[in-house]
């Protein structure tokens, strides 16, 4: 007998950029997560909140598959048409069967087999080298990568990978933290940016580094050490663990987005910034 409700699986976040054949890339949509129900005639949309949601569209289209019963996994978004679209990208039960235990290639294929019509769709997959730099390109959120051999878990799990399409900036660095545990060198930077006279903090960078970098930053920094803190406006600021610099050095750094109280949310170093003036940093969005 379908059960009322099958816990949704969850996409892990990642700052790593890798491609594999061991997994499969598909395009991150930005609409909302809805597992369909149906049995027989009775087709029920619930959220990933089990909330019930109405998509009468939908919910026909779902009804017309050869089916005696099945439970799907999808997003619904906006359709150019202003209608909504649902898009289909993995399959939890079928005809009387638990089929989460099987691989995703294996869910896959009875995905194939199904004749989806719109407004119903798989998402859709990339094959790009760097399916992130595609997705990005093309305006969208991001990249879900999937290990190819994984079962459906039903909880966040890392078989499957969020990569976020990431805004990239420069900062200065007005500190760091002493490195914790086997880290070497430091631990995070503590960066900000010009907002006319006020050095603004914006937040730690504490990944994208690798031991030469840890090594050579902290030589550099321990040379324009300071005794105060150089931020004027230090909402959030570390004061446990933290030296001062001078606000010289400057960093190029990737971050998904702004955080409510402007601060840098999964934030890693890209490269040391050479050949500019801290004063020209500031925020530009």
């Amino acid at each position: 007998m379908i059960p009322d409700w099958l816990e949704p699986m969850a996409a892990t976040l990642t700052q790593e950029r890798f491609n594999d054949p061991a997994w499969i890339f598909e395009r991150k949509l930005d609409g909302i997560r809805i597992l369909a129900y149906r049995t027989g005639e009775d087709v029920r949309l619930l959220t990933r909140n089990r909330l019930p949601r109405r998509m009468p569209h939908v919910e026909q289209a779902i009804r017309n598959l050869p089916v005696e019963d099945i439970i799907l996994d999808g997003e619904s978004t906006w359709d150019p048409d202003n209608r909504i679209a649902y898009h289909v990208f993995d399959i939890l039960w079928l005809n009387g069967r638990n089929v989460t235990g099987l691989p995703l290639t294996e869910r896959y294929r009875l995905l194939d087999a199904m004749p989806f019509e719109p407004p119903l769709g798989r998402v859709q997959q990339l094959h790009d080298e760097r399916p992130w730099e595609h997705a990005c390109r093309k305006g969208w959120e991001g990249v879900i990568a999937k290990r190819a051999d994984s079962i459906y878990e039903h909880r966040r799990s890392k078989n499957w990978l969020k990569m976020k399409c990431e805004l990239s900036k420069d900062f200065v660095v007005g500190g760091f933290t002493d490195p914790q545990k086997s880290r070497i060198g430091l631990g995070a930077l503590l960066v900000g940016y010009y907002d006319g006279d006020d050095f603004v903090f914006a937040g730690k960078v504490g990944t994208g580094f690798d031991t030469k970098l840890l090594l050579e930053l902290r030589e550099r920094l321990d040379a324009i050490e300071i005794p105060h803190a150089p931020f004027t406006r230090a909402l959030g600021l570390p004061r446990v663990r933290a030296h001062w610099v001078r606000p010289e050095v400057i960093v190029n750094v990737a971050f998904i987005e702004w955080t409510h109280n402007d601060k840098l949310r999964h934030s890693r170093l890209l490269e040391v910034r050479e050949h500019r003036t801290a004063r020209d940093v500031i925020r530009i969005y």
